[in-house]
């Protein structure tokens, strides 16, 4: 399965200067937050494939108006093409947002979760926007990563952890790929593309 992973900037290869069929190689769509939903939408239709978010800490329009034709993942495990996905978006929160959340909030919504991951037997890829803390997070409140985001990896060990909200112009050593533990951890600041 070949997986197109996206976060916080269009790729204007798959926008601006999109050419036709250049997304049919992909079986699936993992985005991050923090784009608009048109530039979903326009994936989802061109890709025709399915394509699953979350909801980054830029995106309170999304609970009212969220993206057509695509599946919503933020606070929930959804299985696509066998693949078993638990979506936690938003970021630590710094300012008012109904997408930002303190590490206790953070810790709650995952509570509420264990059952369906205890049904699920687990889950392949945690898809969030934040970081896990310590894991290509800053110090700064506004870019520090969730330590339950640690805690889901230590207990879980999925194949990914694809996150996004660390922008890769930010600095010349933020990795886009990197190890924690079992799991590949997946900056998809733009875009990265993940072989399952």
């Amino acid at each position: 399965m070949k997986i197109l992973a996206v976060s916080d900037m269009p790729c204007p290869a798959y926008y601006d200067h999109y050419a036709p069929g250049c997304l049919d190689e992909y079986d699936l769509i993992l985005a991050c937050g923090d784009l608009r939903r048109t530039y979903l939408e326009f994936l989802v239709t061109m890709a025709k494939c399915p394509l699953v978010y979350v909801r980054g800490n830029h995106d309170d329009e999304y609970i009212d108006h969220p993206p057509e034709g695509c599946i919503c993942a933020d606070g929930d495990l959804v299985t696509v093409n066998g693949v078993r996905i638990l979506g936690l978006g938003g970021s630590y929160r710094y300012r008012q947002g109904e997408c930002m959340y303190t590490e206790n909030g953070m810790k709650w919504r995952i509570f509420r979760l264990l059952p369906k991951i205890a049904r699920h037997r687990g889950f392949d890829i945690l898809l969030t926007h934040a970081p896990a803390r310590g894991v290509n997070d800053f110090d700064s409140l506004s870019h520090r990563g969730f330590q339950c985001f640690r805690e889901l990896l230590d207990k879980y060990k999925p194949r990914y952890f694809v996150h996004g909200h660390i922008h890769r112009t930010y600095g010349p050593h933020i990795p886009q790929r990197s190890q924690y533990g079992d799991t590949e951890v997946i900056n998809a600041y733009e875009r990265c593309v993940i072989e399952l």
